[in-house]
């Protein structure tokens, strides 16, 4: 039998198994969702792990897990590349698992002069994986790294395989509603410093429905103390980084998918969309727009009551997409 026989018949299996008798609605609330972080070893083997490229737009953190090809996955705002742990651990088997920690975000190091982007990120991207000597990528995003992947696959169609698209951007709600209080607060260079340093210092606030979890994940109260350190200390650690968060923020406006409809609809690249309808800041039109205008969606599975950044909460689901997807 061919490896690329073998390979196919491997993730049908794997898929089949993550899900057997369990209904799509089923899995987003049983036993698979990830429980209470024990968290501090599993923070504290992320960071050791953590690995670093130097790219002329700066120094980029990443993790890199598992061998064959390659599995692109790209975080949101304000989270960095652990918020795929648990898909990683479960796809690295079948996909050599590469997540960057994008520029502004999490650890990796930006250049200086470095003007922070979606438009920038895909640059990135592709000077990272050209360092790599990775020519093309099976991608995995979530939130803001969905933006940029819909910039990246439609720029650069020769370096993509399969998109994986979860609750993110779309051209006709870029930057949502619930961002501009964002983006008008960094432009002020506040927004680091209101919003994120009192979730740092105060993880109940952080949980609660006036903060990250409470806002963007459905099961607020299993968002550990290390987790939310992993995601915000980073950011706010120094009046340098807390400028280049709130950079990252000014970046998401204009809106960088302006223009990306037309290309969209000429990608044929297989897509599959899981969303959470729990979300608050992307709505079910966003998920239908994509399948509409995207000829090879694989359609739409619905998370019911999944919030924004369910990914990291139910990686058995993330797992199981990208298996079929990646099947086709």
């Amino acid at each position: 039998m061919q490896r690329r026989q073998f390979l196919g018949f491997s993730l049908s299996a794997l898929a089949a198994g993550i899900v057997a008798g369990r209904t799509p609605t089923a899995a987003a609330h049983e036993a698979n969702v990830v429980g209470p972080d024990s968290s501090r070893k599993e923070a504290q083997e992320w960071n050791a792990s953590r690995r670093f490229l130097r790219t002329p737009f700066g120094n980029i953190a990443y993790a890199d897990h598992g061998s064959g090809q390659v599995a692109l996955f790209l975080h949101g705002f304000p989270l960095n590349s652990f918020q795929w742990r648990g898909a990683i651990e479960r796809l690295s088997p079948y996909r050599r698992c590469l997540a960057p920690d994008s520029l502004g975000l999490g650890y990796t190091q930006v250049a200086e002069g470095v003007h922070i982007t979606p438009a920038t990120q895909v640059q990135m991207l592709i000077a990272w994986l050209d360092a790599l000597s990775i020519r093309d990528v099976d991608i995995v995003a979530n939130d803001s790294g969905g933006a940029i992947a819909q910039l990246f696959f439609t720029r650069h169609p020769d370096r993509v395989r399969t998109v994986l698209l979860t609750n993110c951007d779309v051209q006709n709600d870029c930057p949502p509603p619930a961002v501009i209080p964002v983006i008008d607060l960094a432009k002020k260079g506040r927004f680091a410093e209101e919003w994120l340093a009192p979730w740092v210092a105060d993880k109940h606030l952080a949980r609660s429905d006036k903060g990250l979890g409470g806002m963007t994940f459905t099961h607020p109260q299993r968002l550990a103390d290390e987790t939310i350190d992993m995601y915000l200390g980073p950011l706010v650690e120094s009046p340098e980084r807390r400028a280049l968060t709130n950079a990252y923020a000014m970046g998401l406006a204009p809106n960088p998918l302006a223009g990306t409809e037309p290309l969209l609809r000429l990608s044929q690249k297989p897509v599959r969309i899981v969303w959470g309808t729990g979300d608050t800041i992307f709505s079910r039109d966003d998920a239908a727009y994509l399948d509409h205008a995207l000829p090879r969606s694989q359609g739409v599975r619905w998370m019911e009551g999944a919030k924004l950044f369910f990914p990291e909460e139910f990686p058995d689901v993330i797992a199981e997409e990208a298996c079929k997807l990646w099947a086709v």
